[in-house]
């Protein structure tokens, strides 16, 4: 069993052969994927999507790209979304100081507030960071106790140490595959087993084998083996462990 901890299948890349793209994934063994919301519409796309399909499960978050649309009936909508039993994290949230696509006061409240109703609900947060770590870690750190991932970590293992000091689970994704990333597979062999965590973020980062094509929660498998290369440990062995980290993290049932 493969868990593809951050997709995105509702975009509309997926519109013409969507039902195909769950069936190449369970084909894969990822039988598991968290379906990540990133504003009002997605998330409740997410809902949409999972009802009914077994082993998909629903986050609702407003992405820091979207920020400057958080406003009080936005963030209503994103609460109650949290709230009910079936959301298994808050967000997707936090910063993003290279696209900068919503001010950055705008971000810094936003990533601030999912981290409060994460701590209200005493659910896992998912956190986007893109050079922003400084700051990412600044608001970590006002809540601590925050449980949760850094999604899709692209820093190297210098970067890693506070993350893992306050808790979190970091996530790799087909950046790690990349041939000149070094870095960040020297950071995926510094993370604790217990805090590993795989996906796809899907449609985005392709790994290396299909860089520049839509990326799908069947190309999991790749990152896994990439990372089961690093570790120097058996695929197999190496999804059941990162899969028993997500039923821990989400609260998944196995």
């Amino acid at each position: 069993m493969i868990t593809d901890s951050h997709a995105h299948i509702y975009f509309d890349s997926f519109d013409t052969d969507r039902d195909a793209v769950l069936a190449r994934a369970r084909e894969a063994g990822v039988t598991r994927m968290l379906l990540v919301g990133t504003n009002v519409r997605t998330s409740e796309q997410c809902f949409e999507l999972a009802r009914g399909a077994p082993g998909v499960f629903p986050t609702a978050g407003i992405h820091p790209h979207d920020a400057a649309e958080a406003d009080d009936a936005a963030r209503a909508r994103i609460a109650e979304l949290c709230r009910r039993d079936e959301c298994v994290a808050v967000g997707e949230t936090g910063l993003d100081w290279f696209k900068n696509f919503s001010p950055r006061a705008e971000q810094l409240a936003n990533f601030r507030w999912h981290l409060e109703l994460a701590l209200e609900l005493d659910k896992p947060v998912i956190v986007h960071c893109r050079e922003a770590h400084e700051d990412v870690l600044e608001l970590l750190r006002e809540h601590r106790g925050v449980r949760g991932v850094m999604h899709c970590y692209t820093y190297g293992p210098e970067e890693l140490v506070p993350y893992l000091e306050l808790g979190l689970y970091i996530s790799y994704s087909g950046v790690v595959t990349f041939p000149k990333n070094e870095a960040n597979r020297a950071a995926a062999l510094a993370t604790p087993l217990e805090r590993l965590l795989v996906e796809t973020d899907c449609p985005f980062l392709a790994p290396q084998s299909r860089r520049g094509a839509r990326n799908e929660p069947a190309y999991c498998r790749e990152v896994l083996a990439q990372l089961a290369r690093v570790r120097g440990i058996e695929l197999e062995e190496l999804a059941r462990i990162t899969s028993d980290n997500a039923t821990r993290l989400f609260a998944l049932p196995t």
